[in-house]
């Protein structure tokens, strides 16, 4: 269990400092995603997204500097069986095939996982939160998947602001205030 616990504090991606922020290259396109999709791009992208139980996995491409991103509200759909990426298995699949798609191996694919935060209203006894379960989901496919992952910033009580860029695969939290 304390093994565990170090991993996961190696892998925590830090907050953005002032500087992080002045990397930010201007002229690199950005775009916001909203819950329920995704995005994959071969072109330079900073990716912006606001997370609390939802949680968002960002795979990327070292080989081929490619990225994608998507942000999903539950570990799993209901019984309609619809193909919407409000769901874990469906978004990280397609994630994933997006990227296959374009020219990616799955063996070359690094994973950051984000997210999963237990909000105030959406709290459940033990560690079956929504949140928890998203990302016990994505941890889970990406695993059977051999899909490495790479970094991760999951539960707590506070929501997530996440910027990814898409082609170098750095990934920037920050902590929100509130909430919780």
């Amino acid at each position: 269990m304390m093994a565990e616990a170090a991993a996961q504090a190696a892998r925590k991606q830090r907050e953005p400092s002032s500087a992080d922020a002045e990397r930010l290259n201007d002229e690199v396109p950005r775009t916001y995603l909203h819950p329920a999709q995704l995005f994959v791009s071969a072109d330079p992208c900073y990716v912006t997204t606001i997370l609390g139980s939802c949680v968002a996995v960002c795979l990327w491409d070292p080989s081929r500097k490619l990225g994608g991103i998507n942000h999903f509200l539950l570990p799993y759909r209901a019984t309609d069986r619809s193909p919407s990426l409000r769901f874990g298995g469906v978004a990280i699949e397609r994630l994933i095939d997006s990227l296959l798609g374009m020219g990616s191996y799955k063996k070359d694919l690094q994973a950051k996982v984000f997210g999963g935060a237990s909000l105030a209203g959406a709290r459940q006894p033990g560690d079956h939160s929504l949140g928890s379960q998203n990302v016990q989901l994505a941890r889970m496919l990406l695993a059977e998947r051999a899909i490495a992952v790479v970094a991760e910033d999951v539960g707590g009580n506070r929501g997530r602001k996440l910027i990814f860029c898409t082609t170098t695969g750095e990934a920037w939290v920050k902590t929100l205030q509130g909430g919780g």
